[in-house]
């Protein structure tokens, strides 16, 4: 509406205008501008999968030497990635962090007592990784869950929308071949 000023007795009067003309430059714009608002709430549903996904460590053990193990190494089995932290003394560590899809092979080596598990990493210099001193049961579990996640980042299976119990139930029904010990 517009509103004009009557110059004969002081009044106002009030005209609707017309509706403004849809063009089709007008036409394109709203468009392009509902394909934006769609990206951004796509990238922040995306973002939030991320940073669940980065965050949330679905398996972690840790290593074990009689009598005492006063600097044990660490396993942490994220959705996206592996993290391994070699302790050498109370103030020193090496971390090492290998991508889901850079695994090329994970193995087990098992003696009377214990299991080593080796990664084998596709951009590493040395090429892998060796975690001595584990529990036979946790090695075995933990292969069958990198295997798993193998799979889904293969596949580009989104892992987020999984709770964390979910998830491991899903990874260890990927992976039920028997290990012949």
């Amino acid at each position: 509406m517009s509103a004009k000023l009557n110059n004969k007795n002081g009044g106002l009067v009030a005209r609707a205008l017309p509706p403004p003309l849809l063009t089709i430059d007008n036409l394109q714009v709203q468009k392009e501008t509902q394909i934006v608002n769609e990206q951004k709430i796509l990238d922040k549903g995306l973002v939030a999968g991320l940073v669940k996904k980065s965050n949330r460590i679905l398996y972690s053990i840790s290593t074990h030497k009689f009598p005492f193990d006063f600097f044990p190494d660490t396993l942490n089995i994220e959705e996206g990635r592996i993290t391994v932290i070699i302790r050498n003394s109370f103030f020193s560590s090496d971390v090492h962090s290998v991508d889901v899809a850079d695994i090329s092979n994970i193995f087990i080596n098992l003696t009377p007592f214990f299991a080593q598990l080796v990664i084998v990493s596709k951009t590493f210099a040395k090429n892998e990784i060796k975690i001595r001193n584990l529990f036979k049961d946790e090695a075995i579990f933990t292969r069958r869950l990198v295997e798993g996640l193998r799979i889904f980042a293969e596949n580009q299976i989104d892992t987020s929308k999984y709770t964390k119990e979910e998830l491991i139930l899903k990874l260890k029904e990927l992976s039920k071949t028997k290990i012949v010990v």
